[in-house]
């Protein structure tokens, strides 16, 4: 307590930054956001979303196509960006669109 103020003493200790989580919805597991990749659902067609910050809906994956495939088979893409009525070769083409931002 400060004598003067009759206010507490701050500390001197450094303030640890806070580090956004988000989960995958492929494998379930909370990561930092940075780690993530983001799609984004934009006019009724899901794209791929690098810098984080496009508007509209938004799920977060792992970067590896395994947890797209999980996400896929339990139709969480579908749900958590609230598209419905896209044929398998839309989805297909995301996939590759997906794996080929990986390898770059």
């Amino acid at each position: 307590m400060n004598r003067l103020t009759g206010r507490p003493e701050r500390s001197l200790e450094m303030k640890t930054k806070h580090v956004p989580m988000r989960r995958c919805i492929g494998c379930m597991t909370s990561k930092p956001k940075q780690v993530l990749l983001r799609l984004v659902a934009c006019e009724g067609r899901p794209e791929i979303d690098p810098g984080g910050k496009a508007n509209g809906r938004g799920v977060y994956l792992c970067r590896d196509v395994s947890c797209f495939d999980k996400a896929r088979k339990k139709r969480a893409l579908s749900k958590g960006l609230a598209i419905e009525g896209l044929i398998e070769d839309d989805w297909e083409e995301l996939r590759a669109a997906f794996a080929r931002y990986l390898e770059e």
